[in-house]
C-alpha cells in the first residue's frame, strides 16, 4: 500500500510538469498583465511620468457614462449577431448536409459545402473586415449590384447610416461565425449512430421531426461549447469594428474593447481604458461561471435521470 501511495504521488506530480507550461505562459502572458490592468484602474494616468491614484474615482465615471452602457447595448446585439443566429443557422445546415445531403448525393458533395461554409474563418478578421468595407462602402460591390438589378432604391450608405451600420456589421459577423459553428456540428453529428435517421424515417418521421427529436437532443453539448465561446467572443468583438466603422457613426458600433482602446490610445486616459477593460473582463467571467453553473446542472440531472 504504502508504495502504491508513493507511485500515485509522484504520478500527480508529473501532471503538474506537464501542466507548468501552460500555467507559466498564462501568468506571462494574461494573469500578470490583467493584475496590473486593474491596479492602473485605480490610477489617473497619461501613459508618462507616475500614475496618480484616484481610488475608484474612475468606476463612477464609467457608471455615469452614457457611452460606455451604449456600448453594452451594443454587445448584446452582438451576442445575438455572433452567438444565437449564427448556431441557429449552423444547426440547420448542418442537420441539412449529415441527413439529406449526405444521404442522398455522397459525402463529398456534404464535405464540399462544409468547406466552402468554412472559408471565412480561414480569413483573419481583419482582412475580412476590409474586405466588406469595401463591399459596403456607398460606391462598393453591393451598392453597384442593386443599381444594375433595377434595385437601386435600395441603396444605402451601409457603414455611414448610424441606423445601418451595426446591422451591416452584424451581418459580416454572421457570415463570419457560421463556419465555426458548423464545423463543430458536423463533428458531433459524426459521433450519432446514422441508424437512429433511418429508423425514424422508417417510422414516417420527416425532417424536421428527425431534426428536433434527434439531431438536437444529441447536440446539445456542441450547442453548449458553441453558446459559451462565441458569447465570450462577442463580448470581446474589437477588430471588425475597428477596421469597418471605427466605433462610428456616432459611436452607433461603439463596444467596449473599441471604447477602452479609444481611451487608451486616443484620449491617453489610461486609468479611464483600464477601468474598461476591468469591467469588461468581470462581465465576461460572471457571464462564462452562469454558462459553467448551468451546464453542470443539466450533467447533474441527466445522470439522476
Amino acid at each position: 500500500m504504502a508504495m502504491q501511495t508513493t507511485l500515485r504521488r509522484r504520478s500527480s506530480s508529473a501532471y503538474w510538469l506537464y501542466l507548468f507550461p501552460g500555467l507559466f505562459g498564462f501568468l506571462i502572458v494574461v494573469g500578470i498583465p490583467f493584475l496590473m490592468n486593474i491596479g492602473v484602474s485605480f490610477t489617473s494616468w497619461r501613459g508618462i511620468g507616475m500614475p496618480k491614484f484616484v481610488g475608484l474615482a474612475n468606476y463612477a465615471r464609467l457608471i455615469a457614462d452614457s457611452a460606455f452602457w451604449m456600448s453594452l447595448e451594443h454587445t448584446l446585439f452582438f451576442v445575438v449577431a455572433m452567438a444565437v443566429v449564427p448556431t441557429l443557422i449552423s444547426l440547420l445546415v448542418a442537420s441539412v448536409l449529415f441527413d439529406y445531403i449526405s444521404v442522398r448525393f455522397g459525402q463529398g458533395l456534404s464535405s464540399f459545402f462544409r468547406a466552402g461554409y468554412y472559408l471565412p474563418q480561414i480569413l483573419p478578421i481583419s482582412v475580412a473586415g476590409v474586405l466588406w468595407g469595401w463591399i459596403l462602402n456607398p460606391h462598393g460591390v453591393l451598392n453597384m449590384i442593386l443599381e444594375a438589378t433595377g434595385l437601386g432604391g435600395l441603396v444605402g450608405n451601409w457603414l455611414g447610416d448610424p441606423d445601418l451600420a451595426i446591422l451591416s456589421v452584424g451581418f459580416v459577423m454572421v457570415w463570419l461565425q457560421i463556419g465555426y459553428s458548423l464545423v463543430v456540428f458536423m463533428a458531433g453529428l459524426a459521433r450519432v449512430d446514422p441508424s437512429l435517421y433511418e429508423a425514424s424515417e422508417l417510422d414516417g418521421a420527416g425532417f424536421l421531426q428527425r431534426f428536433w427529436y434527434i439531431t438536437i437532443p444529441m447536440l446539445k453539448p456542441e450547442i453548449f461549447v458553441i453558446g459559451l465561446t462565441t458569447t465570450i467572443a462577442a463580448l470581446k468583438v474589437f477588430a471588425p469594428v475597428y477596421v469597418m466603422t471605427n466605433g462610428g457613426p456616432n459611436n452607433a458600433t461603439l463596444v467596449p474593447s473599441f471604447f477602452s482602446f479609444y481611451h487608451f490610445f486616443s484620449t491617453v486616459r489610461v486609468g479611464y481604458g483600464a477601468a474598461v477593460a476591468t469591467a469588461q473582463t468581470a462581465i465576461t467571467i460572471v457571464l462564462a461561471a452562469v454558462f459553467l453553473w448551468v451546464q453542470s446542472r443539466q450533467t447533474e440531472e441527466g445522470d439522476h435521470d
